[in-house]
């Protein structure tokens, strides 16, 4: 009777543990689905955050000689037009974050930065035009300021080129985003851009965009 009461007794307290170690190892599961829900949320309001436009700006001024001329009557006549140009141009180089594509995997506690948007460059000139000379044979036509503007615009977006401004422009780019490496590190979570992870701010502005 002694060893039967005994047995119970040993049987209840090993059903009392299992029945408690299970709560508790569905409690820390629920809580541990809970933190990752928790940290998935405050990495997609960072990324809210963070998408917005970031713009650098600059401004060139150039002037430019106009000329064109043409041949009339069997050769016989040249006249010629010609002109002065003054341009004071507003430049913008913009990344519109919101465009950024992304992938949060929760099973791998990772945030996949998939596509970051190509910059986008806005030239605001600003024309005065002096010293327009021009025969009543070969007069400036609406076609002579299209292709100045035109002319103007090329050779303003290889000042660009030649220029720090997009250096400048992807410095910023990265400096806004390394707020998404911050914000992961912080939490435990891994970043990936590109498939390739990114392991401390300085491989992250390093980046080749």
């Amino acid at each position: 009777m002694y060893f039967r009461g005994m047995r119970k007794i040993l049987f209840g307290v090993i059903i009392t543990l299992i029945v408690l170690f299970t709560f508790k190892y569905c409690g820390d599961k629920k809580e541990e689905q809970i933190i990752l829900k928790e940290n998935s949320a405050l990495i997609q309001e960072q990324l809210k955050n963070v998408s917005k436009l970031v713009v650098t700006e600059g401004h060139f001024s150039e002037v430019f000689s106009y000329e064109n001329s043409k041949r009339m009557f069997g050769d016989l006549i040249e006249v010629e037009k010609k002109a002065l140009v003054v341009v004071n141009a507003d430049v913008t180089i913009a990344y519109d974050l919101s465009k950024i594509e992304y992938n949060i995997d929760e099973t791998t506690k990772t945030l996949q930065i998939l596509t970051i948007p190509k910059e986008e460059i806005k030239i605001n000139p600003d024309f005065e035009y002096y010293d327009i000379q021009a025969d009543y044979l070969n007069p400036f036509e609406a076609k002579d300021y299209n292709e100045i503007k035109k002319t103007v615009r090329e050779q303003l977006m290889k000042k660009i080129e030649a220029s720090d401004l997009k250096s400048n422009a992807q410095n910023r780019l990265l400096s806004e985003l390394s707020k998404f490496y911050i914000l992961t590190n912080s939490l435990g979570w891994a970043l990936e851009y590109n498939q390739a992870p990114i392991e401390s701010l300085e491989v992250f502005n390093n980046l080749k965009l």
